[in-house]
């Protein structure tokens, strides 16, 4: 190669050597000049303040809160009771002795007793022959407005009586819960005082059931969660002293409404009713009064809940009953057996675990989710 071909080659590469660089440099200073764009840049559409781009909030969803649930929803084991005999029915194009054969035995599966599931079918035959009803759909209709008959007219109120005389002293409402162990008793007391609060209205626990530790426990749970007071004795203690020094405090310090526990040993325990019925004495003795005794029944028991009934109202001057659990029971039945049998009126009636599942009892809303099949 000649000497002036090697010239030429080097300033080849001496000038694509610089171009490279010039190249290198450039690159670097656009992306200094031009940083990259955020993801939440806007876009070309978006509105514009003195030329400059407006970057809109972020719209967030509101949370979706699902409705609480409905007493036709929570009573669909009670329903299932009646509904295979309801579509059977249903299914026929007249009235026959199977109508009623069927009718009796939904009755009875429902937990209604058979004294009262016979007087609900004479009701029901004597409106079938006085209206002339042939349909079976209008049977059924005929039914329902007999069951809703028969739980008319009671009295569902919870008591409570301002003291508008304190010139003896003040004077606090005391509602006390019986009930045997296992059908929600103190639970159900820690949610009546939280709804009473809510209400407006103060509120002392008495821990009654001095037999059970976990009764107690329970009780300082709720009572701190209510923002309640409590009054608990030592373990084993006599109840009624229990009960007696709550109300005094209640009247000390104008607390409106003392709820007291007490215990639920077995309701055949002839000990358990005489000391019931000390507690029911004791609490108005001083500055308390009494104006409910609620009796608390765990709906899935069924007619021995019925034989409990009876034993605690003898004992205690049951005004009221609160029947628990009804969410998860098919013996809704009871309902009209505690009714029609004894005279109590079902005020409450629990159909879950939290405080709004127990709630008013509504005899429309109740019969009207048995028969919404």
């Amino acid at each position: 190669m000649k000497p002036w071909m090697y010239l030429v080659l080097a300033a080849l590469v001496i000038a694509f050597g610089v171009a490279v660089v010039v190249v290198s440099r450039r690159r670097a200073e656009r992306s200094i000049e031009a940083p990259s764009r955020p993801p939440s840049a806007p876009s070309p559409e978006a509105p514009q303040r003195g030329g400059t781009a407006v970057l809109e909030p972020d719209i967030v969803e509101p949370e979706v809160v699902a409705p609480p649930a409905t007493l036709r929803e929570r009573m669909a084991r009670a329903r299932s009771a009646f509904a295979g005999a309801f579509t059977g029915i249903l299914g026929r194009s007249g009235i026959t002795s199977e109508t009623w054969d069927e009718l009796e035995e939904a009755l009875l599966r429902a937990d209604v007793g058979i004294g009262v599931t016979t007087g609900l079918l004479d009701g029901l035959r004597a409106d079938v022959k006085e209206r002339s009803i042939t349909e079976p759909a209008e049977l059924l209709d005929a039914l329902q407005g007999e069951m809703r008959q028969r739980l008319a007219g009671a009295d569902r109120t919870l008591h409570f009586e301002p003291d508008e005389d304190a010139t003896d002293g003040f004077s606090p409402n005391v509602w006390l819960f019986v009930g045997v162990n296992g059908v929600g008793k103190t639970t159900t007391i820690g949610k009546v005082a939280e709804q009473q609060r809510v209400a407006g209205r103060s509120v002392l626990m008495a821990a009654g059931d001095t037999f059970r530790a976990a009764a107690a426990e329970q009780l300082t749970t709720w009572a701190e969660r209510a923002e309640a007071e409590l009054v608990r004795g030592n373990e084993g203690g006599d109840p009624s002293a229990v009960v007696f020094d709550a109300v005094e405090r209640a009247a000390a310090r104008s607390i409106d409404l003392v709820l007291a526990d007490t215990a639920g040993r077995l309701h055949t325990k002839t000990n358990l009713m005489e000391e019931l019925r000390k507690v029911r004495r004791v609490a108005e003795k001083g500055a308390g009064r009494v104006t409910e005794v609620l009796l608390v029944i765990d709906a899935t028991t069924g007619q021995n809940g019925l034989a409990q009934a009876r034993e605690f109202g003898d004992a205690t001057q049951v005004t009221g009953v609160v029947l628990t659990k009804l969410d998860g029971s098919a013996k809704g039945g009871i309902v009209f057996a505690i009714e029609i049998e004894l005279g109590l009126p079902v005020k409450l009636v629990g159909i879950g675990e939290t405080i709004g599942d127990l709630v008013p009892f509504e005899p429309d809303e109740f019969v009207g989710a048995l028969f919404d099949v």
